[in-house]
């Protein structure tokens, strides 16, 4: 009988490493508005590390809160580039990543931690490159009995994240690209990125329209009164 609660499973399909790759030149904003700003991007969950950027290919945990046991076993079984994202149920009674576990991570080619969660040794992550991304902070150390799942769709931050899904962080926050929609959303957001160079261009030279805004103004009803339009 199935231990429901209780299970690895492997990532039955990663994204091409130079898919995956070819998110760490593109911001979340960009991936934000081309998913409508609704689907796959979470808050809340603040970096830790001292700086640089989150890139790389999900392998979820699930876990109970304040138990850290199956996140061991993701770590281990991590492959290079694999961002490790935790759901912890949000719960910050005890720390679910600390800096042993960074090293481990580290010297496995881990590319960072989500963690919906807390962590701590905060000091080890702040003096580091290595990307952290967490809901918060605390001494408490976590318990090592389980149950929890690994590579299974998780909730962190308000997104929902399956396993092989590419996570993108960076100083706004954190956005998950769905491995099926990967390419037609970097083409998307290539695509918005060059139209906004072009619009930061215009502004430098003085070009910039903005008739648009008194249109939308107006297609909505807005009244103008006492302005001379």
């Amino acid at each position: 009988m199935a231990n429901i609660g209780f299970r690895v499973f492997p990532i039955s399909k990663r994204p091409a490493k130079e898919l995956v790759e070819q998110y760490r030149h593109v911001v979340t904003p960009h991936i934000s508005d081309n998913l409508n700003r609704m689907h796959g991007v979470a808050a809340g969950l603040t970096p830790y590390h001292k700086e640089g950027k989150l890139v790389g290919t999900a392998l979820t945990v699930k876990t109970r809160p304040g138990d850290n046991l199956m996140v061991h076993k993701a770590i281990d079984m991590a492959e290079a580039g694999d961002v490790i994202v935790v759901d912890a149920g949000g719960d910050l009674t005890n720390a679910i990543v600390g800096e042993i576990m960074l090293r481990i991570a580290q010297k496995n080619g881990v590319s960072g931690f989500v963690v919906d969660g807390a962590i701590r040794d905060t000091e080890a992550f702040k003096q580091d490159v290595f990307p952290v991304y967490a809901r918060g902070v605390t001494h408490r150390g976590p318990y090592k009995d389980g149950p929890g799942e690994i590579n299974v769709p998780v909730s962190v931050g308000g997104m929902v994240v399956h396993p092989g899904d590419i996570i993108v962080g960076d100083e706004d926050g954190l956005a998950v690209v769905p491995a099926d929609l990967a390419e037609e959303v970097l083409a998307l957001v290539k695509a918005q990125q060059a139209k906004e160079e072009a619009i930061l261009a215009s502004i430098a030279d003085g070009t910039v329209d903005r008739t648009w805004v008194d249109e939308t103004l107006k297609q909505k009803g807005c009244e103008f009164v006492g302005i001379t339009e």
